[in-house]
């Protein structure tokens, strides 16, 4: 047998080897014969460099050093799940799924919800190309490096699959590794790890792979996502996964109604104790893949799952002391000074309050006894004050009513359960958090410059305002503390970088209050421009597609600023990008101007997503849901039965696949 073929034949035997154990939990040699085979798979490939990999079960070793995660963006959306604390929450989200399909039958797939760090990962040919990590959703950071070093990820696929598709897993770090892990540690007189989770995230993001590699990191498949899929659900996918090499975890449950779902929601809410990992609830799907596609997504999650999460844990502890926040809004938030406890793998010292109403609701004092959770909460909240242990002469907590940074008295607003402090421009904090707000990865995204670094700048005299941020030399910041030459350099690059970021985000970056993301994207839509956003009055805001009252009053608020207007224009000056440029598609027609589609079923020519494209590239709008101002409803196999009877009801014209292409190129 050739060089070659030697080397390919141990490489096939390891990858088989690295998949019975793994995955399988079924090893067929020992450690030691599994070592020799990847010495002389080893010796074989340094002897005969041609034949290099990167995908050989030798690369799992790590060694490679990324010093700067590149961020890019990830071909298919990663969305979060809705949550659910209840049974009944259940049901109304069920509700909302036969609303939108209408009379069917439904399976629903059930799968436990892993507590780790999401991770995305594409194949081309059955090899590994690349993982990034979820980031914002719509773009992340590449850690291929490190994830080929985790032996449950196959580098090479088995059997026939797709020429390219993403696949999404939780990379999770079992309790036994993590308790090694933090042995090791003590016995060198290091600081234990925390809780397994936030270690596996901060694995992904170590800088030198072959210390990745010595972490008993582990991944769970939960999603396949691609063009040409073969398969048509949710059961089927994780199936066909794990005959390509993938660990899809073997607890998930096909059920055919929700009083199953809750059978295993409650079978699991007692036996997960017994796993090697973490979890914290259960995701429920709707399994059928074109039952999916039908009921699409909100601007955050799929409509067609949701996360149900189990009770939280719950500890006592003393209040030591209240504190308040102020953000970049001039929104207070009181802060519970917590007498250090662990609670669900971390240690809490600090829960918020929410708002007056919350304190006045507890009756909460300080030195009381308080019961915190986490619940869905990243930050602890107190959910209840233990009387029976209140000391004596306990004084009732009175909200303050001046701001805590700046002393100008509090307002609140009628309606609203929040104070604020009106002094918008004066206020250190809300001036550094819209600073920091403007610099962030889903707004500006300026590389070289972060939340600490921002507070410098402004404390040390260099920043008032966003617009500031360009008027910054080298000189000036380079001998700031933390700082140096090639800091310097790096904020004044990334700083100029940022005027090439689109309209859209740079619209969210302003901080408008209640204009987040999604909200930026349909007013940049919709004005092209900010001088025609500037003008808009406010019966012409609320007319645009998911623009309310509030929205509109705070919109025409910001732009009456003063202030505001001063800024935008010198931000024009530094060359900001206030225009929505278009893409021109030398192919596209006015032709469906002023008409509205929607989209259902499965097509043979093109994708869901493709016809929307080509709906709106020719002056056509797409709506979620059919209504009285529906022009079509464009059809394909599968079309839910909900959507086709409301369509014949309002008497709304049905086309097929085949009548729009001839509506596009008779025009």
């Amino acid at each position: 047998m050739d060089i070659q073929n030697t080397i390919q034949t141990l490489r096939d035997e390891l990858n088989q080897h690295n998949y019975n154990y793994y995955v399988l939990d079924n090893p067929m040699i020992s450690d030691f014969d599994f070592d020799l085979k990847l010495k002389q798979l080893q010796e074989l490939e340094n002897n005969n460099p041609e034949y290099f990999d990167e995908n050989s079960p030798t690369q799992r070793v790590g060694g490679a050093i990324t010093k700067n995660f590149e961020t890019v963006p990830h071909e298919y959306r990663m969305y979060s799940l809705d949550n659910s604390y209840s049974k009944e929450e259940l049901a109304d989200w069920e509700k909302r799924v036969q609303k939108n399909l209408g009379d069917v039958p439904l399976e629903y797939f059930c799968e436990l919800k892993y507590d780790g760090a999401s991770i995305s990962i594409t194949y081309e040919n059955g090899k590994l190309k690349r993982a990034v990590t979820r980031g914002d959703g719509f773009q992340g950071d590449d850690v291929t490096n490190n994830i080929k070093t985790i032996k449950s990820i196959p580098l090479q696929l088995k059997g026939n699959y797709p020429d390219k598709f993403d696949v999404r897993g939780e990379i999770i770090l079992p309790f036994a590794g993590f308790e090694k892990m933090n042995q090791e540690l003590i016995e060198i007189g290091e600081t234990p790890y925390s809780n397994p989770r936030n270690t596996a995230s901060g694995s992904l993001k170590l800088q030198d792979s072959s210390e990745v590699a010595k972490r008993p990191l582990d991944c769970l498949l939960y999603f396949i996502i691609g063009n040409n899929l073969p398969f048509d659900s949710q059961q089927q996918g994780l199936e066909t996964a794990r005959n390509w090499g993938f660990k899809a975890p073997t607890q998930a449950k096909l059920v055919r109604n929700l009083e199953e779902v809750y059978d295993f929601i409650d079978y699991w809410d007692v036996h997960r104790h017994q796993l090697p990992y973490e979890t914290d609830g259960v995701v429920i799907k709707v399994n059928n893949f074109h039952h999916q596609q039908e009921l699409g997504f909100t601007a955050k999650s799929p409509r067609w799952a949701i996360a149900y999460k189990f009770k939280s844990e719950q500890v006592s502890t003393r209040l030591n002391s209240i504190s308040y926040q102020v953000g970049r809004t001039g929104a207070i938030t009181p802060v519970a000074n917590l007498e250090p406890v662990q609670l669900a793998g971390t240690i809490v010292k600090r829960a918020s309050l929410h708002n007056a109403d919350q304190i006045e609701k507890l009756g909460i004092c300080v030195g009381d006894t308080v019961f915190v959770e986490k619940g869905g909460e990243i930050i602890p909240k107190i959910i209840a004050v233990d009387l029976t242990k209140r000391p004596e002469h306990s004084i009732p907590t009175t909200y303050i009513t001046h701001c805590p940074e700046c002393q100008t008295v509090l307002v609140r607003n009628e309606g609203e359960a929040n104070h604020y402090c009106p002094n918008f421009y004066g206020c250190p904090p809300q001036i550094i958090g819209r600073i920091q707000h403007y610099i962030s990865r889903k707004a500006m995204d300026i590389e070289g410059l972060g939340g600490e670094t921002v507070a410098l700048l402004f404390n040390n005299g260099l920043v008032h305002n966003y617009a500031d941020l360009y008027e910054l030399k080298v000189e000036q910041i380079r001998h700031l503390e933390r700082m140096a030459q090639k800091s310097a350099d790096n904020l004044v690059k990334g700083v100029a970088n940022s005027k090439n970021i689109p309209f859209e985000r740079v619209l969210y970056a302003l901080g408008i209050r209640f204009v987040g993301e999604t909200i930026a994207k349909k007013l940049a839509k919709h004005y092209k421009n900010i001088d025609v956003l500037c003008q808009a009055s406010f019966t012409e805001l609320v007319l645009v597609d998911e623009i309310g009252e509030r929205i509109a009053k705070s919109v025409i608020e910001f732009f009456e600023n003063q202030e505001n207007r001063i800024i935008i224009e010198r931000l024009k000056e530094y060359g900001i990008q206030f225009e929505t440029v278009e893409n021109i598609n030398p192919n596209a027609t006015n032709i469906l101007i002023g008409k509205t589609f929607v989209v259902s079923g499965v097509f043979e020519q093109f994708s869901r997503d493709d016809l929307k494209m080509k709906i709106e590239e020719n002056g056509g709008k797409v709506g979620n849901s059919i209504s009285a101002k529906t022009d079509y409803v464009l059809a394909g196999i599968n079309m839910g039965p909900a959507k086709l009877e409301k369509a014949v009801k309002l008497n709304i014209p049905i086309i097929s696949e085949t009548d729009f292409i001839q509506l596009i190129n008779e025009n």
